[in-house]
């Protein structure tokens, strides 16, 4: 028999009051006892809203990831160039309004590290986000070759997924030794890739 919320507004309620505890100490690390806190509900109530605690971290997860692409989605709109749209990698995770918004760090990161061996219903939606985003990444590439943007030798692919890798890898090293300088140095090797490819110099 299929679950059904006792209510959608509820268990928006629950996601959105969750969704920092479980980017900071996640999914082993968040217990019932965190979530009764956060929401000022009983286990009943959350219970009438989530099958289990499993189900709360993985609409958690689709909450966070969703923050982080409208966010992302938001500087991209802003920036008219195809070089530019790609530069917005290279600065915006630095910065002041990012770090408040996934509070806690990348939540790709955070649960990708946790889950790669524990637990694979949370494993697999952050293999899903990170293969959108290298879609991504490579629609931009796509579009500004085509406007003469770009070389047109470029592999897409390649480059895609060394930009993720450099910004995920960048905040770890970031967190990991409490120095956001290391990551603004990582982020400059991002710069240097985009300026490597474009065809349009500053």
């Amino acid at each position: 028999m299929k679950f059904v919320p006792r209510s959608e507004e509820t268990r928006q309620f629950i996601i959105e009051k969750t969704a920092a505890i479980f980017n900071k100490k996640g999914y082993a690390g968040t217990s019932m006892s965190d979530l009764t806190a956060a929401t000022n509900l009983t286990k009943g109530s959350i219970y009438g809203n989530f099958e289990n605690k499993e189900s709360v971290a993985l609409a958690v997860f689709d909450y966070n990831a969703k923050k982080k692409n409208k966010f992302e989605d938001e500087k991209l709109a802003l920036a008219p160039t195809y070089k530019e749209k790609l530069m917005v990698y290279a600065h915006i995770f630095c910065q002041k309004d990012a770090l408040e918004l996934m509070e806690g760090g990348c939540p790709l990161l955070n649960t990708g590290i946790e889950s790669d061996d524990t637990h694979e219903p949370l494993r697999k939606k952050v293999g899903e986000e990170l293969s959108a985003w290298k879609k991504k990444i490579q629609a931009i590439l796509s579009a500004g070759i085509k406007a003469k943007e770009f070389v047109p030798t470029v592999d897409m692919e390649k480059f895609a997924l060394s930009v993720i890798a450099l910004i995920e890898g960048g905040i770890f090293v970031a967190r990991a030794t409490k120095n956001k300088k290391n990551f603004e140095v990582i982020l400059k090797t991002v710069e240097d890739m985009i300026e490597n490819i474009s065809l349009v110099k500053n």
